[in-house]
């Protein structure tokens, strides 16, 4: 669009009214050759007159022209301000004309000779007949330029490298934290500067936050991939983190281009190293203390605070089970515990914590571990695997507790055998399996095997005391009661809360001595547990072998004729029975007074029987009881003819007995 009066008016030479009309009818492109092929009839005369007239015009235009080509050629922003205001004041002027766009919009020009003193202007836009014009055209204004004025860039807010010298500053007095918000400044300003990242990543590292040190030292290689001071940082924080083989991987890129630190290769290399041979050993199935001491040397190359890799804690539960004792069953749940405070859903976690509890027998606590695991990942091949072990070794160990309370012994035996194949790796379950075995073995009188039981449930488990006490019940009942007694006391010695203990040892003690007397179970041929027809059956069968008058030549038949008449003298009276067979007939009666030098030992209390050489209560009160009357009506007697000083009611063979005025209850003295 061309600006209205930018240009010098020139004046219309035809006033005639004739001459406007025909320019009026005339075409915008050629207005002479229109108004002659219009206007035929016109004469020569007047046609040379209006050529005339044009022609006149078209000079004085030419003359205003070439007197101001210089002011046309300028643009009107480029005039200066002066010129440019009387530019401005003559296009402010009421008759301002048309300009010649709305000419060429309007094709019509009879505005333009509507009057004398109408102004035109040129139409420069306007594609003008060459045949029509004569002399120079009017210039074309410049095309519209504008330089916006230059400025040097505004210089930034901070200076990224006088905030790096400071965070070197900060970095060499130890204060990381200080440092650390320099380098973010200078990062804030140029953000991919790998220099910035790499001192803001050993600031990290410096002050123990190695997990955004990590994320520099990528960002870093990620900018730079060829760095070697880079990478060799990240092959430092992937150490202090744990990932020794990552660390490997790294420090081999570096080698491809520039030299590795052998300080950097040979920590990362150790630390891989150490947990290779942990994974060999629980692999190989070594013992748990192996795996334990490689996991303690890789630890010690971890950043400080770095919490240990949940690989790494995983393979030290596994290792804590494989130990099986006491304390690293404890040690493996505390593992699976940590573990599960950070994700409850943890399948590997609840399984391990499951394991733990079978091993320490609690097997109802473990399936519900084992089904959480799988309710959580139903693929996972450890949960099904040890939910369905734990439910076979159960359903096969409560089927041999139920043989041996029916008194199926054999059975038992059979059963208990069957579950110790389930699982060889229980410790735990296994060792109570042995001695349950042991048990039913015991009743069988199978006192070998019993012993054998015992010996590999200790060495399953050697602090399982009921083990020690069965195996020590084993010994004595196949003879060796002072092995047994033996036993009992180490018990005692390094377990003296062990429940019943003391009157274990007693009991012991007591059998040594009556395996040092004769036994009349022996010389009869029948067992202890023979019924009255049995021990009679006996007796009548080997006093026909061994009577006198049957072996009138053999002096040794005599004596032993007598030794099976007092055996089944004894047998066949219950009460002496009960007296032989619980040891009473063997208690020298000064065991009992020797409190104090003399007197009754109830006089001095019935604290634990100290007064009584260790008598358990219920062994008083058969010997003086004999039948439930007590002291006062059960009778009380004291004989010197033989046998056992403490008779039956009445009083005993050889003794005599105060009549109705003496002591009551039948007190007797000899």
């Amino acid at each position: 669009m061309v600006l209205p009066g930018i240009f010098k008016p020139r004046k219309n030479s035809e006033p005639d009214s004739k001459k406007t009309s025909k320019h009026r009818e005339a075409s915008p492109l050629s207005p002479s050759r229109a108004s002659l092929s219009k206007s035929p009839n016109k004469s020569p005369t007047k046609s040379l007159k209006e050529s005339d007239l044009r022609s006149r015009q078209r000079t004085s235009a030419s003359r205003s022209s070439s007197k101001n080509t210089s002011a046309a050629d300028i643009h009107p922003l480029n005039l200066p301000p002066d010129e440019r205001e009387k530019r401005r004041s003559a296009m402010s002027v009421p008759s301002d004309p048309p300009t010649p766009m709305d000419i060429d919009q309007d094709g019509d020009t009879s505005s333009a000779a509507s009057s004398p003193q109408s102004i035109v202007y040129p139409d420069t836009n306007a594609n003008v007949d060459d045949t029509d014009t004569e002399g120079p055209t009017s210039p074309v204004p410049p095309p519209h330029r504008f330089k916006p004025p230059t400025s040097p860039p505004p210089a930034p807010a901070l200076d990224p490298e006088a905030c790096k010298v400071l965070g070197n500053k900060f970095f060499k007095n130890q204060d990381y934290v200080k440092a650390i918000a320099e380098y973010t400044k200078a990062l804030s300003v140029e953000p991919q500067s790998v220099t910035y990242l790499s001192n803001r990543s050993a600031a990290f590292m410096s002050a123990n936050r190695f997990e955004e040190a990590l994320a520099d030292a990528k960002q870093g290689q990620d900018i730079e991939p060829q760095n070697a001071k880079v990478l060799s940082r990240l092959a430092r924080i992937y150490v202090n983190l744990g990932r020794p083989a990552d660390a490997v991987d790294v420090l081999n890129h570096i080698s491809t281009f520039d030299t590795v630190s052998p300080a950097d290769r040979s920590l990362a290399t150790s630390m891989q190293s150490h947990i290779q041979q942990a994974e060999d050993a629980l692999r190989r199935g070594t013992t748990g203390s192996m795996v334990i001491h490689a996991l303690d040397q890789a630890e010690k190359s971890l950043g400080t605070g770095v919490e240990k890799p949940r690989k790494w804690q995983l393979m030290r539960g596994e290792a804590y089970l494989k130990m099986g004792n006491v304390n690293s069953l404890g040690d493996a749940q505390g593992v699976a515990m940590s573990l599960l405070r950070k994700n409850s859903k943890d399948p590997e976690a609840l399984v391990l914590r499951g394991r733990a509890l079978y091993a320490q027998g609690d097997n109802d606590k473990a399936l519900q571990h084992f089904r959480e695991a799988l309710n959580c990942d139903p693929d996972y091949k450890d949960g099904v695997k040890y939910l369905r072990l734990v439910q076979k070794l159960e359903r096969m160990k409560e089927e041999g507790n139920t043989a041996f309370k029916t008194g199926k012994w054999r059975q038992a035996v059979d059963l208990y055998g069957q579950a110790l194949e389930v699982d060889p790796t229980n410790k735990g379950i296994n060792s109570k399996l042995y001695q349950n075995r042991a048990m039913a073995s015991i009743k069988l009188k199978d006192y070998k095997s019993a012993i054998s039981d015992c010996d590999r449930a200790i060495a399953l488990d050697s602090s399982y005391m009921k083990a020690r006490k069965t195996r020590a019940r084993a010994m004595g009942e196949s003879g060796s009661w002072e092995d047994a007694v033996r036993e009992y006391k180490a018990i005692a010695e390094s377990n003296p809360s062990e429940p019943g203990i003391q009157k274990e040892i007693h009991n012991a003690e007591l059998e040594v001595k009556k395996s040092k007397r004769k036994d009349y179970y022996k010389l009869l041929g029948v067992e202890k547990d023979a019924s009255e027809s049995e021990i009679k059956k006996a007796y009548r069968k080997l006093a026909i072998v061994h009577h006198p008058d049957k072996n009138p030549d053999d002096a040794s038949a005599a004596e032993k004729f007598k030794e099976i008449g007092e055996a089944y003298e004894c047998l066949s009276d219950g009460q002496k029975r009960a007296r032989y067979d619980s040891g009473e007939d063997l208690i020298d009666p000064s065991e009992m007074f020797a409190q104090g030098g003399g007197g009754f030992p109830m006089g001095g209390g019935m604290g634990g029987m100290g007064g009584m050489g260790g008598i358990s209560p219920e062994m008083l009160f058969n010997m003086m009881g004999q039948g439930g009357g007590g002291m006062g009506g059960g009778g009380f007697t004291f004989s010197t003819a033989g046998g056992s000083p403490f008779a039956g009611a009445g009083g005993s063979r050889g003794g005599r007995s105060r009549g109705a005025g003496g002591f009551p209850g039948g007190f007797s003295f000899g």
